[in-house]
């Protein structure tokens, strides 16, 4: 069976690998298709693919072919394991995909610019976990927050609240980070006192 990435924990293991391939994108956002079944990082991480920054947004997992949904085949198996063992052709029949929303990129000589870039990714552009430093340096400035507060994608305020909880992981003092965090997003959320407070307490 494939392994999970090993991403549980809130750090970057992994960070700097190739996950997949672009499959669909738009100026602001793109999606992606994992080379490993299970190979996505996870909710809230920052990933890169050609010279935009984004951050996972959603992740599914789902039949390649929509008219063959995936069925039951455990009822003799004792593991979950133990299906995959028995079934090796559902890593062919199965794909791992996750959305990501555009929060910036990189210009020329790599300084990160915290708005859309002028065109999105590429279909079959390379999609990387970045790594710790890259993380830290493009969370250094808040301002990619407002692309994220503004967006109206399903679940934006937990990807948010995962994204900031992943970063300060990346930076020397992560409890500063938050709390910086915290009144940026304060900024952003003028008049909206209850989705604030819901995302602050994911934040702990």
């Amino acid at each position: 069976m494939p392994q999970p990435s090993g991403w549980g924990t809130e750090t970057h293991p992994g960070a700097g690998a190739r996950l997949g391939e672009v499959v669909e994108t738009s100026s602001t956002s793109f999606t992606a298709q994992c080379y490993r079944l299970y190979g996505a990082p996870p909710l809230g991480a920052l990933v890169r693919a050609g010279d935009a920054y984004a951050v996972v947004t959603h992740i599914a997992t789902e039949g390649v072919d929509p008219g063959r949904p995936a069925v039951p085949r455990g009822e003799g198996e004792a593991t979950e394991e133990d299906i995959y063992r028995s079934n090796p052709q559902l890593e062919k029949l199965l794909a791992t995909r996750f959305q990501a929303l555009v929060v910036g990129h990189a210009a020329p000589g790599g300084t990160p610019r915290h708005y859309l870039p002028g065109a999105p990714p590429r279909i079959h552009a390379f999609v990387y976990a970045c790594a710790n430093e890259e993380v830290a340096r493009f969370t250094q400035r808040l301002d990619f927050l407002h692309l994220l507060v503004a967006s109206q994608a399903p679940g934006a305020d937990e990807a948010i609240a995962a994204c900031l909880r992943l970063a300060s992981a990346c930076h020397l003092d992560g409890r500063a980070f938050l709390v910086g965090a915290g009144k940026a997003l304060a900024g952003e959320l003028t008049g909206q006192l209850p989705r604030l407070n819901a995302v602050l307490r994911r934040l702990a």
